[in-house]
């Protein structure tokens, strides 16, 4: 129950009447007074008179843009805190939302709890989220998915475009930390200023420093002339420092410092140069591993650490698979000036159930050779299948199935201890083994491998070979000498 002399007003604009239900009942239930609206209209005359302490809005409504309203409520009620929620979800909403100066951002469905936990801080405070200067946001997403894994991301994102914390950005190679860097460039204050990246793991250790603070002529072999590092370039910007996790001890030691005294001076040169830029870190690595290692340094991390933003791995974000499939058709149809394609549903339910080691990076890279290869205006599942545009995910789905024996030394090595315990067990006076153990283990390697190309390719048996890299009369033979039938069903 909310402890007050009096009952605190809840304003609800929603359209969808099921949703106005449950929220009347559930904050009724709480003790608070709820008036509720299906429209922008009514909302805003119990606004202008003075009415509520609280305001939950839908973004989509009949009559007005929740956004576009918010700016005209924070004009009269600046203290008057506003909840946003829509099920558009993208980082667009919630970037509008947080700048036109909504107190927090919920993608729907929403979460109750989360949503009552919130009206409570809402109503405890009398400041708003802060808010920067309002100014256009480009239509284009930088970042597609509306999949909740992606939601977080876009909420914490929100709430840093109106600062200069230092960020770090991790997840997996492809999961676009680089794209989530330049978006929180694009849409916050230093916007109108240089982004600059940096990739630790592509630059010679030796010439990092140099790389990052520039250097002198003459002040290493090489140094031929001048050179301007890339804090100098990216001054009243952002410096992205991509792969933080592969940059050396002695240069982790350099750059710490710089971030703890604002200045620094270029590799042989003595001028002090300030800083004033801000600093994203990321990595793909396991940082605290690192540390252990001693591989990285504890104080840096927390230096860099401060506003963590983890990017899921497409894996678990598989509901943003067909997005990303169609941004990726527009763009790449556009790149080669083609008509858009299509993907047909049986053919998106195949993308979801790989499991996407690269990420969202390999899924690029397969739109973009579907975009340029394929003749057909609509991809079908044997587009997919095809040796053309699909022989990495074949790949991957052979050697993700259980019943193959994986392809390590240590497997290998206790497989051929199996069958050589087998037979010292069945041969106590110790006797040799016989010949043959080599062709054994290989027909046991070879005869899931090629079942699962044959399954994989629908019984093509061109195409399995050229999968395995064999012959076609070769694999004739193995299906002989195996005695393996022609398999034609699917994975």
């Amino acid at each position: 129950m909310v402890n007050s002399m009096r009952k605190k007003t809840i304003l609800i604009a929603d359209d969808d009447k099921a949703i106005r239900t449950v929220l009347l009942r559930a904050l009724s239930r709480d003790g608070y007074d709820v008036l509720l609206a299906s429209n922008a209209a009514t909302l805003w005359q119990w606004v202008a008179n003075g009415e509520g302490d609280i305001v939950i809005s839908d973004v989509m409504m009949p009559d007005e843009n929740g956004l576009d309203m918010l700016i005209r409520i924070k004009k009269i009620r600046p203290d008057l805190p506003v909840i946003i929620m829509s099920a558009q979800n993208t980082l667009m909403t919630a970037v509008k939302a947080t700048e036109n100066g909504a107190y927090e951002y919920l993608p729907k469905p929403f979460d109750l709890e989360e949503l009552k936990t919130v009206i409570k801080k809402g109503l405890s405070t009398n400041k708003t989220s802060p808010t920067a200067d309002i100014y256009e946001i480009q239509d284009e997403m930088s970042l597609i998915g509306r999949s909740p894994a992606m939601q977080n991301v876009y909420r914490v994102m929100a709430r840093l475009m109106s600062n200069d914390l230092t960020v770090m950005i991790s997840g997996e190679t492809g999961t676009g930390k680089e794209l989530v860097a330049k978006a929180l460039h694009d849409f916050g204050m230093r916007r109108n200023s240089a982004f600059v990246a940096i990739n630790m793991a592509a630059i010679p250790k030796e010439l990092i420093e140099s790389e990052l603070f520039g250097h002198e002529k003459g002040s290493f072999t090489g140094a031929i002339s001048k050179n301007i590092g890339r804090f100098e370039q990216a001054r009243g910007g952002t410096l992205f420092l991509d792969e933080i996790g592969d940059m050396p001890l002695e240069a982790q030691t350099r750059l710490l410092r710089v971030m703890q005294q604002g200045e620094y001076t270029s590799v042989g040169g003595t001028e002090l140069i300030k800083i004033n830029i801000r600093i994203i870190a990321a990595t793909h690595r396991n940082l605290e591993k690192l540390i252990e290692q001693g591989l990285f340094r504890e104080d840096l991390y927390y230096r860099l650490n401060v506003v963590p933003i983890i990017l899921p791995p497409l894996r678990d974000r598989k509901d943003d698979i067909a997005d990303l499939v169609r941004h990726f058709f527009s763009k790449y149809s556009q790149e080669y000036n083609l008509p858009p394609k299509l993907m047909e549903q049986k053919a998106l339910d195949y993308l979801k159930e790989y499991n996407w080691p690269g990420n969202i990076r390999e899924l690029e890279n397969l739109i973009q050779r579907l975009a340029a290869l394929c003749i057909e205006d609509v991809i079908s599942l044997e587009n997919l299948s095809s040796e053309i545009v699909a022989r990495d995910i074949i790949k991957d789905k052979i050697y993700s199935q259980k019943n193959i024996v994986k392809y390590s030394d240590e497997t290998l090595q206790e497989s051929i201890r199996r069958h050589l315990k087998n037979y010292f067990d069945a041969h106590p006076n110790g006797e040799l083994p016989p010949t043959g153990l080599y062709s054994r283990l290989l027909s046991e390697l070879e005869r899931p491998l090629i079942e699962l190309c044959l399954s994989a390719t629908r019984g093509n048996q061109i195409k399995a070979a050229e999968l395995l890299g064999l012959n076609r009369n070769t694999l004739r033979k193995k299906l002989k000498d195996l005695e393996i039938s022609i398999i034609k069903g699917d994975f």
